[in-house]
């Protein structure tokens, strides 16, 4: 008996290479503005940043107000006005140019396709989103795609999996699996959602949420292993 079924896979930093497509992008933003980029600048921003995005998956904050917000609380910190959603702007359309595969994803999902009903979900910009999958070729292997900005929910609201799950003929809960990166997203929504974990911890980062993945990974090959053991193909 074939234990998985059906595969979430997160897109940023499980698939795609966020962190890359970002700090790229930042640079360039700046660079337009005429203001220096300085290590310091990009620290405070992923602080503010990853702040928003969290108030977002406890649905403090919508996803406008993450957006077009974080730039005006950067530069308010050092005493610059700015228009956050001209800035915001100018940053996503460099954004769409990031789509540099994770080591591994294009392998690993073209292995898996043949075998499992696979899909993304992810939070986000549901154009950013769509045209970095294209761009990285992943697109057309999927199933289907789900981003919060078109669900009216995000990771990990159970919620977001409803939705998800009514959209999918003939599914299981307990033949899904999620892979993806963050713990309190990925992981904490898919056990919410009565689902089998993978969290794809490349750096090793410590655990310290109290959010127990069912499994654990370095590099994506390594799911490979975990479904041929749990699975018969």
């Amino acid at each position: 008996m074939q234990k998985y079924q059906t595969l979430f896979f997160d897109v940023d930093d499980t698939l795609l290479d966020f962190a890359g497509a970002e700090k790229l992008a930042l640079r360039l933003l700046f660079e337009e503005q005429q203001i220096p980029y300085t290590s310091e600048i990009e620290a405070e921003y992923k602080r503010i940043n990853r702040g928003l995005w969290e108030a977002f998956e406890e649905g403090k904050l919508n996803r406008d107000e993450v957006l077009n917000t974080r730039f005006t609380l950067l530069f308010k910190k050092y005493g610059q006005e700015v228009d956050g959603v001209l800035f915001e702007q100018t940053y996503r359309r460099h954004l769409e140019q990031g789509h540099d595969l994770i080591d591994g994803a294009m392998e690993i999902i073209t292995a898996l396709k043949n075998h499992y009903d696979l899909y993304i979900v992810t939070n986000g910009v549901s154009k950013t989103q769509d045209q970095r999958l294209r761009a990285s070729g992943l697109h057309p292997i999927f199933k289907g795609i789900f981003v919060s900005e078109d669900t009216g929910y995000q990771k990990p609201m159970k919620e977001f999996f409803e939705y998800v799950f009514a959209r999918i003929p003939n599914f299981s809960v307990g033949q899904g699996l999620i892979i993806g990166d963050s713990l309190t997203s990925d992981i904490k929504g898919g056990q919410m959602a009565g689902m089998d974990t993978c969290w794809f911890n490349p750096a090793r980062k410590p655990n310290e949420t109290g959010i127990v993945p069912t499994y654990e990974i370095q590099n994506l090959y390594e799911l490979s292993r975990i479904l041929s053991e749990h699975n018969l193909y």
